[in-house]
């Protein structure tokens, strides 16, 4: 009988200050299909009534506050208090890897030094976070998905349809070029180590930010790929004229 093999630990850190705390149970959820979360915290000056939101929040998901007063006016930091912790959990804590919630640039460079010491760093953020954070990331999500309410329009990712999907040039090139990785002589691949690919080479991919549940249905409904099953393997092959097969 095989080893089970042990979930990732993980440190989930948040910045009070840039995200919202609607997104908790959503976010957690999130955290357990990738790991166990080990340790818990979440940072800013609790002193402050903007953030008295959270503590219901903190109570029900058992989150650590921790408290860190402004020193000065226009100088964050909560941000610096984060990134310390961030790097005695590196060489203290027997973890996996980190998941940084905030939309701040001011941690594309905590993450990259995590990744450098080869831990997996997932970051969840807003859309408005910055290209360089994002890219200095394993895998980036964005939290608008947690935070879907179908009675509010509004925050609904509406599924985007075969045309526009289409129009996303990025998304078909990098997911050609990922089949193209993937492929066999015959020109099919695994769909599984094809989605691996393209999150390596496009951190935020998530079928979820198109209006798809499934990787599956997204490439379905781009409508520029063949799918089939075969010995409970979900294959993907392009249909562009001239490839393989």
């Amino acid at each position: 009988m095989a080893a089970q093999i042990e979930p990732a630990r993980l440190a989930v850190l948040i910045d009070a200050d840039n995200a919202n705390p609607a997104i908790v149970e959503g976010l957690l959820a999130e955290v357990a299909k990738l790991g166990v979360a080990s340790v818990k915290r979440i940072y800013g000056d609790w002193t402050t009534p903007s953030l008295g939101k959270w503590k219901a929040s903190l109570l029900e998901h058992s989150i650590q506050p921790i408290q860190q007063f402004a020193y000065t006016s226009g100088k964050n930091a909560t941000d610096s208090a984060m990134i310390i912790d961030a790097m005695d959990l590196l060489y203290s804590a027997d973890l996996g890897g980190f998941c940084i919630v905030s939309s701040d640039s001011d941690f594309t460079r905590l993450a990259a030094r995590l990744r450098e010491s080869g831990k997996v760093v997932y970051e969840f953020g807003e859309k408005k976070t910055p290209k360089p954070f994002v890219a200095a990331c394993d895998r980036f999500i964005y939290t608008e998905i947690f935070t879907q309410h179908p009675e509010n329009a509004e925050t609904v990712i509406q599924r985007r349809s075969a045309q526009e999907l289409r129009q996303d040039t990025k998304l078909c090139n990098l997911l050609r070029q990922a089949i193209e990785a993937a492929s066999d002589d015959e020109g099919w691949a695994n769909l599984g180590p094809v989605g691996s690919q393209l999150a390596k080479q496009m951190p935020e991919f998530d079928p979820r930010n198109y209006g798809y549940s499934k990787f599956s249905g997204l490439v379905e409904g781009i409508g520029l790929f063949t799918l089939r099953r075969e010995n409970n393997l979900l294959l993907v092959k392009d249909q562009r004229p001239g490839k393989k097969g």
